[in-house]
């Protein structure tokens, strides 16, 4: 009996993982970046969607204010712990010329939630101030 069980509950499980049938899980390498008018800022989220921490760093300035949701937080830190294991999953919409982007937002520790980053860019193209947290749209 036992024998006729296992490969039942097996099948059961494939089919219910979506490796069997119709089940499709979200493709995050097709965003759709272009929504990003602002090139500084499709640049830095795409270095962030890739994980590409000397990228990301590389279009802030060396004392970059983060906010999160309003309270001062160590940019650096924040970087070096959420790179790569934090990314949009989704652009929903652009803001402020194409310096604020929100969307779908999957975090490694915090779950999926909607989410916004608002970088403010100085005369020079470097961003000065990011701005994240949690979106209500």
């Amino acid at each position: 009996m036992l024998t006729y069980i296992l490969p039942i509950f097996l099948l059961a499980s494939l089919q219910a993982c979506g490796q069997i049938g119709n089940h499709q899980h979200k493709n995050i390498g097709q965003m759709e970046y272009r929504k990003i008018s602002n090139q500084t800022v499709r640049a830095a989220i795409t270095a962030w969607q890739k994980g590409d921490a000397a990228l990301w760093l590389s279009f802030f300035t060396p004392d970059v204010e983060l906010l999160d949701d309003g309270k001062p937080r160590d940019f650096k830190r924040f970087s070096k712990e959420a790179l790569g294991h934090e990314r949009f999953t989704t652009i929903d919409k652009v803001e402020y010329d194409g310096t604020a982007v929100y969307g779908r937002f999957h975090s490694d520790t915090w779950g999926d939630f909607k989410t916004y980053f608002k970088l403010h860019l100085n005369s020079a193209g470097k961003v000065y101030k990011l701005e994240i947290g949690q979106a209500r749209y």
